[in-house]
């Protein structure tokens, strides 16, 4: 392989990084915004945030089902990854837990919005779900078994069970300013201590 062609293909992957970064910087900027102003958000908001022109964010993600989409994808990525990492760094397994459900709260109110913005797209929106408890059953599974081993909360909780409830709880918390599902669902995380 000649030197230009090792240069070149050293600039293609810089270039390909740099695509992946700024991806990642647009996917991070409409989580946030989504969480804080809905899936309706306009596309200005997000390039705004990231400090783009709204040409960078459709270029990326041309409808906003694409781009909701691949914010769900990438959240459910970081609550995956973020369980171990929790477990690893905090005081207890209860605190770790503590933690990824308020990780686990913002996705949900991100998510909220995803149904309408698939537009009856069934098969889209199963393969999203699927993809939801294939990455985030297990990892809450982790923590709830950390926790349950070190005698912190009960020992017969269902990932499943606990991530529905948490679910239900955060169901209309993106529409109604009054409501505050990170209190009831800190309310329910609280409930799960063995008592002393």
């Amino acid at each position: 392989m000649s030197d230009s062609s090792q240069g070149a293909g050293s600039a293609a992957g810089s270039k390909r990084k740099d695509v992946r970064r700024n991806q990642q910087a647009l996917l991070d900027a409409a989580g946030a915004v989504f969480v804080a102003s809905g899936v309706d958000a306009p596309v200005r908001d997000i390039a705004a945030k990231v400090g783009v022109g709204v040409g960078t964010v459709y270029r990326h993600f041309p409808t906003r089902a694409d781009l909701v989409i691949a914010v769900y994808r990438h959240q459910v990525d970081a609550c995956a990854e973020a369980g171990p990492v929790l477990l690893s760094t905090s005081s207890t397994p209860y605190a770790a837990l503590g933690q990824w459900v308020d990780l686990f709260v913002d996705f949900l109110v991100t998510k909220h919005g995803l149904a309408a913005a698939m537009q009856g797209d069934s098969t889209g929106f199963e393969t999203l779900h699927a993809y939801f408890l294939d990455r985030l059953l297990p990892v809450c599974t982790e923590l709830i078994d950390a926790a349950a081993a070190s005698g912190e909360i009960r020992s017969d909780l269902d990932a499943y069970h606990l991530m529905r409830g948490i679910g239900n709880l955060c169901i209309g918390a993106e529409s109604d300013p009054r409501y505050d599902a990170r209190q009831l669902v800190a309310l329910l995380v609280a409930g799960l201590r063995q008592p002393s």
